[in-house]
């Protein structure tokens, strides 16, 4: 018995055969903040007053081109559509501001966090070693400890009395 085709084949499943459509979630997402950020611009509010000034006059002024007539109901009911999806759009806009906005601020906080643990440990750190040069010996204090013992042995003279003795001005006749 021949061997059937593939796609015949009972004792394999079959390959899926949908149409896979890939969808990024925020494409949706950017799309809705260029037009929030383009609503919220003069260009928009000059354009949008130019197409409404240009209506108004198309339909008063050109008898035979009015399709509005005045009470202009079509034209409420562009704007009425256009804030429908507008508001949804800005709110959108705004969440997604507001998630980037509480990253950087809990990344602040991260690095406030972080500042301020080096500036403790800088700061003991400070404090160890300020610990450790008041127990090192200055130059201050070992000539004041030799001066010391030099007046406590008899008979050591101090190399300044050495010097005054080699240059002859210790010696008062």
């Amino acid at each position: 018995m021949p061997e059937l085709l593939t796609h015949r084949r009972l004792d394999q499943p079959r390959a899926e055969r949908r149409l896979n459509v890939s969808f990024d979630p925020e494409m949706f997402g950017r799309f809705s903040e260029r037009i929030a950020r383009f609503l919220g611009t003069g260009k928009f509010l000059f354009w949008m007053t130019v197409l409404v000034i240009s209506w108004i006059a198309v339909n008063l002024l050109a008898v035979g081109f009015a399709w509005d007539p005045y009470p202009f109901i079509l034209l409420n009911l562009c704007f009425s559509t256009q804030a429908s999806y507008a508001a949804p759009l800005i709110l959108l806009a705004q969440n997604r501001q507001d998630d980037r906005d509480r990253v950087s601020l809990e990344e602040d906080r991260a690095r406030a966090a972080q500042t301020k643990a080096d500036t403790d440990y800088l700061a003991r750190e400070l404090a160890a070693l300020r610990l450790a040069i008041g127990e090192v010996a200055t130059r201050d204090y070992i000539r004041g400890e030799l001066d010391r013992l030099r007046e406590e042995i008899p008979g050591l003279e101090s190399p300044q009395e050495k010097r005054r003795a080699r240059t002859g001005r210790g010696h008062t006749s």
